[in-house]
C-alpha cells in the first residue's frame, strides 16, 4: 500500500545538477537549509529544527544562514495547528525563515473562502488529509448531515477556531523564492516558460511533464511535493519530499558554495 504513495521519476539515471557546464552555487558566505514537505508532522519538524541548529554549531558558525520551507504544512498528519502556530514563533535558533506555499496549504485557504471552492473540490481536500487538518483545530465533521451542509458546518466551525494569526500565515506564504543558481517552489514548474512567467497552478501542482523534463532553465529547480523514497537529484532538478507524514522521513537539502548534502529524521 505504501509503495503506491511514492513516484518513481521518468528521468533517466541520476546526474549532477549543471548550469551552463558548471555545478550550480549559492552565493559564498551563505548557507541554505531547504526542509520538505512537513504535512502535519509537527514532531518532526521540531526535530529537524535540532538537527539544523546543531548543523549550524558544529560547521557553519561563519556563515550567514537561512532556511526554507517548499510548503505543504498541514493535512494528512495529526498536528497541522501545531506546525503553523511553531512556524509562526520566533525560531529558537535566530536564522531567516522563508516559507512557500504548498496545494495542500492552498487547499485550506480556499476551504476557508466559501466562494472560492465548490462542494466537490472541499470533498476532494478532506479526502486528502483536510480531515486531519480540521481535527487538529478541533472541527469535527457532521457525518448526519450531506455533503454540502456538512462542509459548511464544517467551515464555520473552522472560522471560529483557526486563530487570526493563522489565517494571515496562510495568506502571506510566498509562491517562489531564488537564490543564486537555484529557484525554490513547492511542485515545480512548467519547462516551456520563462520562471517568471510560472501561474500558481503550475508552481504548486505540476507533476508531468516536469519530471521528465531533461532541458535547462539557467537555475536549478528545489520541490517538493512528489513523494520519492530518498531525494532525487537530476540535471536540472532536486526534489526532497520523502514522505514524512508516512515514513517519519523529513529530509532537509543543504546547500552551501557548489556543495549540497542532506538531512533526514529516521532512518
Amino acid at each position: 500500500m505504501l509503495k503506491r504513495l511514492f513516484q518513481r521519476s521518468r528521468a533517466s539515471l541520476p546526474s549532477e545538477p549543471t548550469i551552463a557546464g558548471r555545478p550550480p552555487a549559492v552565493p559564498r558566505g551563505l548557507r541554505a537549509y531547504v526542509v520538505g514537505d512537513i504535512h502535519g508532522r509537527h514532531d518532526l519538524l521540531q526535530m529537524m529544527e535540532r538537527m539544523i541548529v546543531d548543523d549550524v554549531r558544529e560547521t557553519g558558525r561563519h556563515l550567514d544562514c537561512i532556511v526554507v520551507h517548499l510548503g505543504d504544512y498541514v493535512d494528512r498528519g495529526f498536528e497541522s495547528s501545531k506546525v503553523v502556530e511553531h512556524l509562526l514563533q520566533v525560531p529558537a535558533d535566530g536564522l531567516p525563515r522563508v516559507h512557500l506555499l504548498g496545494n495542500h496549504d492552498l487547499w485550506l485557504r480556499e476551504f476557508l473562502n466559501a466562494s472560492d471552492q465548490s462542494p466537490e473540490a472541499a470533498a476532494s481536500w478532506l479526502r486528502f488529509g483536510g480531515d486531519a487538518t480540521l481535527l487538529s483545530y478541533g472541527v469535527k465533521l457532521d457525518l448526519k448531515k450531506p455533503e454540502p451542509e456538512r462542509f459548511v458546518d464544517a467551515r464555520l466551525q473552522l472560522e471560529n477556531r483557526l486563530p487570526p494569526e493563522h489565517e494571515a500565515f496562510l495568506a502571506e506564504l510566498e509562491l517562489a523564492f531564488s537564490l543564486g543558481d537555484y529557484f525554490f517552489c513547492h511542485a515545480g514548474i512548467r519547462p516551456d516558460l520563462p520562471l517568471e512567467r510560472q501561474s500558481e497552478a503550475e508552481l504548486l501542482w505540476i507533476r508531468e511533464p516536469f519530471l521528465s523534463w531533461t532541458g535547462d532553465c539557467g537555475k536549478i529547480i528545489v520541490h517538493g511535493h512528489t513523494v520519492e523514497e530518498t531525494p532525487v537529484v537530476r540535471s536540472n532538478r532536486i526534489g526532497i519530499d520523502t514522505g514524512a507524514c508516512w515514513t517519519g522521513r523529513l529530509t532537509c537539502l543543504v546547500l552551501e558554495g557548489t556543495g549540497r548534502r542532506f538531512l533526514h529524521t529516521g532512518r
